[in-house]
Order: C-alpha cells, then structure tokens, then sequence
C-alpha cells in the first residue's frame, strides 16, 4: 500500500514534494553528467585527430637572439592597406580581442594606436586544434602572425583598418601576458562622456591606472597624449635651435635651494646636504655670464610643495630658456610669447592626427591663440577682476580660483586661450627678479597662461653683483651658499631675461585635460612614488 504523503528513500520518510525534488535533481546531474561526457569524448577525438597545421602555431621559444629571422617581411599594421592582393607578410602585435565560436575565430591584432581584425578559419590548411589555440591566447599577449591581407566590402567600424582583414595561416605566441588583467584596456579606452545616459558606465579609476600605468599606457588616447608630449619637446629644441640658442644640461644636485625657499627635496650628500635643483635657474644666469648669449634646457625640477592638486607634480619636466638682450627685456619677453605660437601651430599642424585620438576619449576644445600673443598689464588683470566682483590687493599674487576666472574674462573679451601678464608685484617674486625702474611696487616680471592656468613664470635677473647681494639678504638667504652665483655677475654680465615652463602642464591644457597626471608618464606626487 503505498501512503499519500509519505516514501520511503535511504531509511529515511520524506514528502511527496521531497521526493520529486530528489527526483529532478538525480534527472539534472545524469543529464549533467552526459553532457561532459559528450564534451570530453568531443575534445579527445579533435585533439587526438591528425593535426594537419602542427607547426604552423603555438608558443614561441624564448627570443635570446639565436635566430635573426631575415626572411619574415614584417609590416606595420598602419600601412597593411598596401599589402593587400599582394601575398603573405608577417605582423608582429598584441591580442586586443578574440571570440571563437565553432570552426572560425576572430581576433583583433593591436599595435600601439592601429588594429586589425584577423580571421582563422578551419581549412585545408587551418586545423581545428589551431583555431581553438588561438581563441585561447590571453589578452595583451604579443603574437606574430602570417597573414594573407584581404579587402572587405563592409568597414570594419572596430579597427582602425577598416577596409581589409588578415586572414591568418602561421601564429605564434612571443610573449605570454597573464590570463586576468588588473584593468581592460577597452574600458580603459572608453569615452568619458559624462552626457551620455545610454553609454557604458564602465569606469577605471585614476588610481587604478597609475596602478598599473604599463597597461593604461597601451590606450589609444595615452598612446596618442605621450606622442604629442614628445612633440612639444621637439618643437621647442626646432624652434630655438632655429634662433641661435644653445641646448645646455644643468646639475641637478645643488648646495643651496635656487628659489629662495623652503620647498625643496634634501639629500644626503657623503658628509653634507645638498638639495635637489627646483630650477635650472641660476646655472642658466651663469650661461649667460660665460657668453652663450641664449641657452635652453629640458630637464627634471623637483619641488617639494604638498599639493595633491589636478595640476602639481612633485618632480616635472622643465622647459627652460634665458637669453642676453640689448636695453628692454621685453625683447625677450615676445621671443618666448612667439615660440608659443609656434609650437601651437606645429601641434595643430603636425599632431592633428594624436589630438583626434585624445578627442576620441576624452572632450578635447580646439586651442585658440592669437598672433601675435596677446599681453596684459598685471594691475589691468586685477582691474578685470575687480569688475567681475572679485576682490584682490594691488600687490597679492592671484590665486587658483582667481587665475581660472581671470582666463574666462579674457577668453570672452579676446577669444584667446593664451595670454601674458605682465609687471607682477616685486614682493611676489624671487630675489633675482629686477624691480620696476619706474615704480618699485612692480618688477620687469611676466607670466604665461593658457586656459586660465600659469605655465610660464618669467622675469628679467638681476647682473648686478651688488645689487644682487643686497636682494638676497632682503630675501634672508645665505648669501655663502650661492657665492659662486653671485662671483659670476662680477666678470661683467649682459642684461638677461627668461623664463621655465612646465612640459606636462602645457599639454594637459593644450588638450584641456582636467588632470597633469594623465600627461606624466610616471606621476610623482605627495602621495604616489611608484611605479
């Protein structure tokens, strides 16, 4: 007789309810069970099959220089367009992307800023075993390939070759990456369109990135920004070098802080202290002494300021210049006002297509600059200040907040995103800088802006040896520690002026970036030293 409610199963009384419950699962682990039995008799026989591509992939030994492999005809992604109907080459890239699915597998092939889709498919030629290897090679793994390129009559809207795939038949792993990433390059890539509901809202936090910057360099947009970095270093060499200056290297290491501060890095120094270089700024003077007459450098500057702000660095490149004039030191002022505009115009001209790339991820406005540069008094800044409600002393240097506002004035009243201010307060500036002659509240001091934020301070030196001495002591700087400054303006030294510029402050705000650490390769700040 069999109960309503009751069955009997391992000794033990359970419910109808129960029953079915152990009847379905036991129904589901058999099926389960089948299913992998199916799948391992499936991947056994593949696997075990006659592998007809044996050779033709697969991991790569290690390159120690063993081989130089003259006869693989390597050709840049970038220009593959030129390859196509006209046979075999090799490719060497990383894996971006790869999806398998049944007897093809697609993957997309990055190099640096270019990708190409590729394509392998089993043939008489391509095994199953050699589609299913490379659906399994990890992201970011540096392969190299040979391909047949192919036109196609659709673009491929992902890559930026569009009009052509590879179709592969050789592919061989030369350097593995790990299997989980600690960041996608695709969501590192993404556009930052804060406007856009319907977009991924797939982030990677700053942090992340520095983090783990040999991954976040990869990106389009990073791949692009360094790139561009590299240029304004380029045309800043191309343009003085065209105009008689010298390129010169100054020591980092120093005895005495060159800024008259505090914020400096002190070293130990075998039995002394010496401090690191916040600027090249007294070795330029010296240059000048010695008679090059105009002299530049491109170096590290160190500042130990705690400011975890979007646009201080605790260590910078320095772009910096001085030059001898006749009797006015704007003469030199307008040299640096003009190679400005110059190297605008080369980025724009020349870098059109890395600023395309930045803009891709990131809102970038176009630059807008007048020729020539436009100047402004600082007591007229202040006065445009004044008129927009802010209060400011004749003599109190501007502050952040008072710079940003001061740059949206003259954006709106000269459509300029760059501008020099001119005759800054004496009592703001170093104590090299030469005081107004006709009002001694000023000094013959300037400064460059670009989008409302300083990147240039300037000013005419004093070549008095006297007169520097008695700035010096007004400043309270030992004068012993900066002797063989000072002894150098006592061999007779022409009237000077220049200035320093920060590299990566000029391209964070050439592009309008929102923070200097996307335009540092390597940031140092209060808080990050490595990587």
């Amino acid at each position: 007789m069999v109960e309503d409610k009751e069955n009997v199963a391992n000794g033990e009384q359970v419910s109808k309810k129960g029953a079915k419950k152990l009847a379905k699962a036991a129904k589901k682990a058999e099926q389960k069970a089948e299913n992998a039995s199916a799948v391992a008799a499936n991947n056994a026989g593949g696997d075990s099959a006659e592998d007809h591509a044996a050779g033709k992939y697969g991991l790569s030994e290690m390159i120690q220089s063993k081989d130089k492999r003259s006869e693989r005809n390597f050709v840049p992604v970038s220009e593959l367009s030129g390859q196509v109907g006209k046979g075999l080459v090799w490719v060497r890239g990383r894996v971006h992307t790869s999806r398998a699915k049944g007897k093809q597998c697609f993957l997309i092939l990055r190099q640096q800023s270019s990708t190409v889709q590729c394509i392998l498919a089993v043939n008489d030629f391509i095994s199953k075993q050699m589609v299913k290897f490379a659906g399994n090679i990890p992201k970011e793994s540096i392969i190299d390939i040979q391909a047949k390129p192919v036109a196609v009559s659709s673009k491929i809207e992902s890559c930026t070759e569009q009009s052509l795939e590879l179709s592969v038949e050789q592919i061989f792993v030369i350097s593995q990456a790990k299997a989980q990433l600690p960041l996608q390059i695709e969501d590192a890539s993404r556009p930052e369109n804060a406007d856009d509901a319907e977009g991924l809202n797939i982030r990677v936090n700053q942090d992340t990135r520095l983090d783990n910057r040999v991954l976040d360099l990869r990106t389009p947009a990073n791949q692009a920004i360094f790139r561009l970095e590299a240029g304004v270093c380029r045309l800043f060499r191309d343009i003085l070098t065209e105009q008689g200056f010298t390129e010169i290297h100054t020591p980092k290491i120093i005895s005495a802080a060159s800024e008259g501060g505090a914020n400096v890095f002190t070293v130990s120094y075998f039995k002394d202290s010496a401090y690191l270089a916040q600027s090249p700024q007294l070795y330029k003077q010296m240059a000048i002494a010695a008679d090059f007459d105009k002299v530049y450098t491109v170096g590290a500057v160190f500042r130990a300021e705690d400011s975890n702000t979007h646009r201080h660095l605790t260590e910078f490149v320095g772009l910096d210049l001085e030059m001898a004039f006749k009797y006015h030191y704007h003469e030199v002022l307008h040299t640096i006002g003009n190679t400005f505009t110059a190297i605008f115009k080369g980025l724009r001209d020349k870098y059109s297509k890395e600023i395309e790339s930045v803009g891709q991820q990131f809102k970038v406005e176009a630059f807008k600059f007048l020729e020539p540069p436009l100047i402004l008094q600082f007591a007229d800044g202040v006065a445009m200040l004044r008129e927009a409600g802010v209060e400011t002393g004749d003599e109190e240097d501007l502050s952040t907040p008072n710079e940003k506002l001061l740059g949206r004035l003259v954006k709106a009243k000269y459509d300029t995103d760059f501008y020099i201010l001119d005759k800054f307060p004496l009592a703001i500036r170093p104590f090299y800088t030469m005081p107004d002659p006709n009002n001694p509240v000023y000094s013959n001091s300037y400064d460059m802006f670009m989008r409302g934020e300083e990147i240039l301070s300037g000013a005419q030196r004093i070549h008095d040896p006297e007169y520097l001495i008695e700035r010096a002591k007004h400043h309270g700087i030992d004068t012993s520690k900066i002797a063989a400054y000072i002894e150098s303006f006592r061999y007779g030294c022409p009237p000077h002026a220049g200035g320093g510029i920060g590299m990566e402050r000029v391209v964070m705000l050439y592009l309008g970036l929102d923070n200097i650490r996307k335009t540092s390769m390597f940031p140092r700040d209060p808080k990050r030293l490595t990587p």
